[in-house]
């Protein structure tokens, strides 16, 4: 797929994208390069993967990382429910050696979301999804993956891929990635988008919400980013998810009740609630003082 292709395939998924993540995402694409992204969470890296998946017309195998994953997870495990119940059935029927080669085939054979997308008839989107939370082990696992698009499992050998999955890794920088992995990868950073890209996507999602609402939440939300004392920072779907509730509850105006009333959809701990409550109040008192000069606009 070329460049002027994908960037139709995009628009066509109403997904705001810069022409440097369309030039990396195509080359990584015809280059049949895995694509690492990294950035903070709640930036929209997950979202990339089910966006090309979309515009390529292809599945999205998702494996979801964390501390202990491993191959029989990720790769491939045994049926051992279907061996026992086959030994059981075979026991003296059939020679032992023969027997035993039986039970480690394809009959027996889990396949795990790796597996799953290399052996896929058609090619898919494979998404490793926040890697930086696995081990370091896992991660050195992977690399004969990435390098050769095969796995080898002791029992059956080298399996090759039937198809080349369109593979992306996203990491929050939990920790360092190896030099090995990222070697073997096209890279891209992602940050939170400015105020003008986070408008572009409430109307390109929510259409229906009033531009002013968006206006407003947009502005938000990029000051509760940009205060050092909220712990979690909201993230796109957030911002998303509060301009919907807004809606859905008739809101035209994000107001300080407003906000108070719906503050559960863009902050996720009591901390960051009463960091903005203070900073409500803040603004509440200014506005008395200042005597309405400032234009009766909300300031979040």
């Amino acid at each position: 797929m070329d460049l002027n292709t994908l960037k139709q395939k995009m628009d066509e998924a109403r997904y705001i994208y810069d022409d440097t993540l369309a030039i990396v995402l195509a080359v990584a694409l015809q280059l049949g390069r895995p694509l690492l992204i990294e950035g903070a969470a709640g930036v929209g890296k997950t979202e990339i993967a089910k966006v090309m998946a979309s515009a390529l017309d292809r599945d999205l195998v998702r494996l979801q990382c964390y501390e202990g994953l491993d191959e029989s997870k990720a790769l491939y495990e045994w049926n051992y429910q279907k061996q026992l119940l086959s030994i059981q059935v075979n026991m003296g029927q059939t020679d032992s050696e023969k027997l035993t080669r039986s039970l480690f085939s394809d009959e027996y054979l889990l396949e795990r979301p790796l597996l799953q997308s290399i052996r896929s008839e058609k090619p898919v989107v494979l998404l490793i999804d926040e890697i930086d939370k696995a081990d370091e082990e896992f991660e050195a696992f992977l690399l004969e993956l990435l390098s050769e698009m095969q796995v080898t499992i002791p029992e059956i050998g080298t399996i090759r891929a039937k198809s080349v999955p369109f593979v992306v890794l996203t990491s929050n920088r939990a920790r360092p990635l190896s030099e090995a992995l990222r070697r073997r990868c096209a890279y891209l950073y992602i940050q939170y988008p400015d105020m003008e890209k986070e408008l572009s996507i409430l109307r390109a999602k929510l259409p229906h919400v009033d531009d002013r609402l968006c206006a407003q939440v947009a502005l938000a939300v990029q000051k509760l980013r940009s205060s050092e004392a909220i712990l979690k920072k909201p993230s796109i779907a957030e911002t998303l998810d509060w301009a919907a509730a807004l809606d859905a509850l008739g809101i035209r105006e994000l107001t300080p009740d407003a906000l108070r009333q719906t503050a559960g959809f863009v902050l996720k701990n009591s901390e960051d609630i009463a960091v903005l409550e203070e900073m409500n109040a803040g603004e509440e008192a200014h506005a008395c003082h200042c005597g309405g000069s400032c234009g009766g606009h909300h300031h979040a």
